[in-house]
């Protein structure tokens, strides 16, 4: 066996000429056009992207049928060695960066429909540094022609030579052609009449992404022609994951690898022991990497960034430091969500937000700062100013430096709020637009109920973690759907969290589509339980059991909302405007 790294150009000239090809036995391509763009991300910006293990064709012994890769025209040919491991990024890379055909695959979300595509890379987002290089690819349709409006606008035309200069949009597929890309750049020039500040953008361009990429090496395994077919089969088997997208876990894995430290490995075991819980279950190896790079970063006091190039520059001597306090800071992030009355990953407002609480609670755990019942409450009221801001749902790599640094320093008596906490802002009127569970301040709204300890309406039983996991707890309608709607209540507010609440299943299906009246009766005739518990069991869900009785529906939805909005007020620490509004008071029948 032998390892050395390859020039790409060899390789793809080696794939060109089928001089390298498949074992017939290997599936057949499978990556989408999202998982092509990544890996171009990757080579141009010289990240590793994993070795290939090829074994030399020869042995008598092992006469595999052979193929080539897709896009490669020669016939005929006996391969000099066959691709055991690596055939998904050698595809896509001879596809996108050396072949000229187009590029066959499908979207992430469509996989049963072929797509054909080009790709080009945009000149001046690749050579900005705050651009992710991802942003910086373009995949195009086979006539190079970007439509919107069904076709009848056209928002950019690749489909020249001169289109390309026009947009300063570099195909992909030349890069390398050494001789094509001298070619492409003289013409390049030229079209743009030799402006000094082109020919300075494109030098830039050519030294950074061009040069970066035809220089770019691969690590590859060769297994000798003596390497026997039953060893050569268990290689195979062991190292073939088949089309498993490039994620930062899969880049630093390589990294790690390079100094014999299994990755994988070693997060596969964490993620057994630690990672299998009822809220844990939901922490991938990237959002623990990205805990480890922001912890170690606050840890060398220098500024804390954890986009993609930040997770790669985690040093191994660093994840072996840090990675086992970085798992206790989960697990006691764990614990307090516990506490908060969040139970599962089912019910968890943000799985992102873990990361960087993971991450505070890993550094307060340092002399058991986290254990301080001050420091704690700060760390909960950043979490629900986070949860009922809705503050998580969207890119959050900014979010989590800054919540960091911004609550260490508050726990450390800074008079300075973390941004998420001066950020956060929860309107009235949104008790409307909560209308079911996929939202973060809908759980968030259920967690709240469930921290006043509501019990439930017939076993009088706490819905504690037992009993949330044991009763198959979930959220249903105080004033049953079926009743609402033939008294033609708005749905806004029927089906709205204002009308929910923690009930178990047994006694949902007890209650029915009726009036509160007639299932509250029926709960009492049944000797099930007596008028007082029975009236303080709702009272425990913020439900005025007299308006209930009554089936004050009007009544009961203004008084709640205002306990709901006195729950979110208490936990974000800060006061809700608006709740006398104009708006609030027409929707809800009154202020709150």
């Amino acid at each position: 066996m032998q390892t050395n790294d390859r020039n790409l150009t060899d390789l793809m000239a080696s794939v060109h000429s089928a001089k390298a090809q498949l074992p017939d036995f290997q599936r057949g391509w499978v990556w989408d056009d999202d998982r092509i763009k990544a890996l171009i991300a990757s080579i141009t910006s010289n990240y590793p992207v994993g070795a290939a293990m090829f074994l030399a064709y020869g042995n008598e012994d092992i006469r595999f049928k052979y193929r080539t890769i897709e896009n490669v025209q020669a016939t005929n040919v006996v391969p000099d060695e066959l691709i055991l491991d690596g055939q998904q990024r050698l595809t896509s890379i001879y596809s996108s960066l050396y072949s000229k055909l187009p590029v066959r695959t499908h979207t992430e979300k469509n996989k049963n429909k072929d797509i054909y595509r080009y790709y080009y890379i945009d000149i001046a987002k690749a050579i900005d540094p705050d651009v992710d290089r991802t942003d910086a690819i373009i995949s195009i349709s086979s006539d190079r022609v970007i439509t919107s409006d069904f076709g009848r606008v056209v928002e950019m035309d690749l489909s020249t030579r001169e289109a390309e200069f026009k947009n300063k949009m570099f195909p992909l597929n030349i890069i390398l052609d050494f001789v094509e890309c001298q070619k492409w750049q003289n013409e390049y020039y030229a079209f743009h009449e030799y402006d000094s500040t082109v020919i300075q953008e494109f030098t830039k361009f050519n030294n950074e992404i061009v040069m970066v990429t035809y220089q770019y090496k691969m690590p590859v395994i060769l297994l000798d022609k003596d390497t026997p077919k039953e060893a050569v089969c268990q290689v195979f088997e062991n190292v073939n994951t088949g089309g498993v997208s490039l994620t930062v876990f899969e880049l630093v894995t390589a990294i790690f690898a390079m100094d014999d430290f299994e990755l994988r490995k070693d997060w596969e075991e964490k993620k057994e022991n630690y990672f299998s819980g009822d809220i844990l279950d939901i922490v991938e190896a990237t959002d623990f990497l990205t805990a480890c790079t922001l912890y170690s970063q606050y840890i060398s006091g220098v500024t804390l960034s954890c986009k993609k190039r930040d997770i790669l520059d985690l040093k191994l001597t660093d994840y072996k430091k840090y990675a086992d306090v970085i798992v206790k800071g989960f697990v006691e992030a764990e614990s307090i969500l516990q506490e908060e009355r969040i139970f599962s990953s089912r019910d968890l407002p943000y799985s992102t937000q873990l990361i960087p609480m993971a991450t505070l609670c890993a550094l307060l755990l340092d002399n058991n700062k986290i254990k301080s019942t001050n420091v704690k409450k700060a760390i909960k009221q950043w979490y629900w100013c986070g949860v009922m801001g809705e503050l998580y749902g969207g890119a959050n790599n900014s979010r989590y430096a800054n919540d960091v640094k911004g609550v260490m320093d508050w726990v450390k008596n800074s008079n300075d709020l973390p941004k998420t906490i001066l950020d956060a802002y929860f309107s009235p009127m949104r008790l409307l637009g909560l209308q079911s569970r996929q939202s973060a301040a809908y759980k968030g709204i259920m967690a709240l109920i469930l921290q006043n300890h509501p019990k439930d309406f017939i076993s009088g039983k706490e819905m504690d973690f037992a009993v949330y996991k044991s009763e198959y707890v979930d959220i249903h309608h105080v004033f049953p759907k079926d009743y609402c709607e033939k008294q033609n209540y708005p749905k806004k507010k029927w089906n709205s969290v204002v009308n929910k609440t923690p009930i178990t299943y047994s006694t949902n299906r007890e209650i029915g589509g009726v009036a509160p009246s007639a299932y509250l009766s029926k709960i009492e005739n049944k000797k099930q339980v007596n008028t007082d518990d029975l009236n303080a069991y709702l009272d425990s869900h913020f439900i005025d059991h007299d308006m209930a009785r009554k089936n004050q529906f009007n009544e009961y939805f203004l008084n709640r909302a205002k306990a709901l909005l006195d729950l979110i007020e208490n936990v974000m620490g800060k006061p809700i405007s608006g709740r006398d509004s104009e708006d609030v008071t027409s929707s809800f029948g009154g202020t709150l």
